[in-house]
């Protein structure tokens, strides 16, 4: 009997129970088929996860059900020392060396970000012992303007401290106490620290002495525009770890109980921890101990390029391939950076290796090095990345170290300089001079002098360099003058004459 014929003899509640029935297992194979061979992927989230832990594995750090930091206390508290600082006189810190946003913290304003230190006139701090015979470090607001400058160890030991250098640029300040076999904190590494990691800060908070408070890494690389000086490294840790007035120039230590950054400011309205602390990270205070301890100032490379950071808007300005990195806006002539080929428009992503997404983060790494010491760039230019080798400068535009007394002329006139090219003197048709590459805040600003002014005499006397306008300088003040007449010429050619005071 054929198919249809057996249709026919069934009755009609029959056919439409067995049409029903096969449509029914048509839709169901259906969409079997289509999930088969259109989502043969398909995953929850949940397993999703699981599948990529199982490859690349499970997430690392995981901390056990009972953590403490004894350990990292028990190093860390007995190197961490009381500092007081005593001033002859209640203003003897000028108005001007305290930053606007710290004014509320010392009794005069109402601002945001402060130094975690009491009134100028009395200061009270903290310090880290870093080598056993009596090496400290603070921050330079605790001891600036100090006449007599007090440690005590946290065994109530007390010494009159010597202030070995002092470095504005970054706060920090290196002192010396005569003793030997004192307990140090071992320097850890900045750079590994990371955001989210357990860290402890050790200090006097309210001259309560040997304070341990603990919080995590919120963030790294803070630039908040709080340091006056014209050359300043601001790349702070930030951190939630308690810290209040007293805790400048304290410890911050990771769990291992080793040295990772050096207390510096807290975010408050009131004067008193509010939820945020900064602290400058340890490569960086390494670098300027070793350079004040040797040299007495900090000898600091530069590149020689004006900078700013990128974000997508100005990415798609400026029709950047990368949302990341630090762009330059303009490269110094005689510069390190011009004469190894970086120009306007690249991008800095990496220094020696490390990536840098901000101005903070470069100057960080750069500030770790001297004149004369080489750096690895990795630049992006138009879309392709480039490694470039960089000869780091002086202010003066040399790879020479500098003197600490040219290092104090160079920020009194608030300028760089640079030596004049071959091509440059024969153009203008110089004997001598040294030009003027970049005007920051300074005696040369408020003369009205421009950037790539060429000053070839002082007091009509030929200046064939930086030592030249030091000796100058160091003469008329001793002689009482209270100015200088510079003259010179720009590179179109017209020439000027400046009068700055002393």
């Amino acid at each position: 009997m054929t198919f249809l014929h057996h249709m026919k003899s069934m009755s009609n509640t029959k056919i439409i129970a067995l049409i029903f029935g096969l449509s029914l297992f048509g839709a169901v194979t259906g969409v079997a088929a289509y999930r088969w061979f259109e989502q043969p992927d398909y995953k929850s989230f949940d397993a999703k996860q699981q599948a990529w832990f199982a490859k690349y594995g499970s997430a690392e750090g995981a901390l056990p059900e009972q953590i403490n930091f004894r350990a990292a206390a028990a190093l860390g508290t007995p190197a961490v020392v009381h500092i007081k600082s005593k001033l002859a006189i209640a203003q003897a810190q000028p108005k001007s060396n305290i930053p606007d946003a710290f004014r509320d913290f010392f009794g005069d304003g109402g601002n945001f970000f402060q130094y975690p230190s009491p009134a100028p006139q009395d200061a009270s701090g903290s310090g880290v012992i870093i080598a056993e015979d009596g090496y400290v470090v603070t921050n330079n607001h605790v001891i600036n303007g100090a006449d007599k400058v007090e440690v005590i160890l946290e065994d109530k030991r007390s010494y009159e401290a010597k202030i070995i250098g002092r470095d504005p640029s970054t706060d920090l300040a290196l002192l010396k106490i005569e003793e030997k076999a004192l307990p140090f904190i071992k320097f850890g590494n900045s750079d590994a620290v990371e955001v989210g990691d357990w860290v402890l800060a050790v200090g006097n908070p309210f001259n309560l002495t040997s304070t341990v408070t603990a919080g995590i890494v919120s963030a790294k690389g803070r630039n908040l525009n709080l340091l006056q000086d014209q050359y300043r490294i601001e790349a702070f840790i930030q951190t939630d770890a308690a810290v209040n007035p007293g805790n400048s120039g304290g410890a911050l230590l990771n769990t291992a109980g080793e040295l990772v950054g050096i207390n510096t400011a807290i975010a408050s309205q009131t004067g008193t921890y509010n939820g945020y602390s900064f602290a400058v990270p340890v490569n960086l205070v390494k670098k300027v101990m070793d350079d004040l301890l040797a040299y007495g100032s900090v000898q600091r490379g530069f590149l020689g390029i004006s900078i700013r950071d990128v974000d997508a808007k100005f990415a798609e300005t400026e029709n950047l391939k990368v949302l990341n990195g630090v762009y330059v806006n303009e490269v110094n002539a005689g510069s390190g950076s011009e004469e190894a080929g970086v120009k306007k428009g690249d991008v800095i992503l990496k220094v020696d290796g490390v990536g840098v997404k901000t101005v903070s983060e470069l100057q960080e790494q750069i500030g770790r090095h001297r004149p004369g010491e080489k750096v690895s760039l990795m630049i992006d230019r138009n879309g392709s990345e480039k490694a470039i080798l960089v000869t780091l400068k002086n202010q003066s535009g040399s790879t020479s170290l500098a003197s600490k007394e040219e290092i104090n002329v160079i920020k009194e006139l608030g300028a760089s300089f640079s030596e004049l090219s071959d091509a440059e003197a024969q153009k203008l048709n110089l004997r001598n001079g040294i030009k003027v590459t970049a005007i920051n805040s300074g005696k040369l600003k408020s003369a009205g002098i421009r950037d790539g002014f060429i000053i070839t005499q002082i007091d009509r006397q030929p200046v064939n360099g930086l030592e030249s306008l030091q000796n100058a300088i160091a003469k008329a003040k001793s002689d009482g003058e209270e100015a200088l007449l510079l003259g010179g010429i720009y590179p179109d050619g017209s020439k000027a004459f400046y009068a700055i005071g002393l």
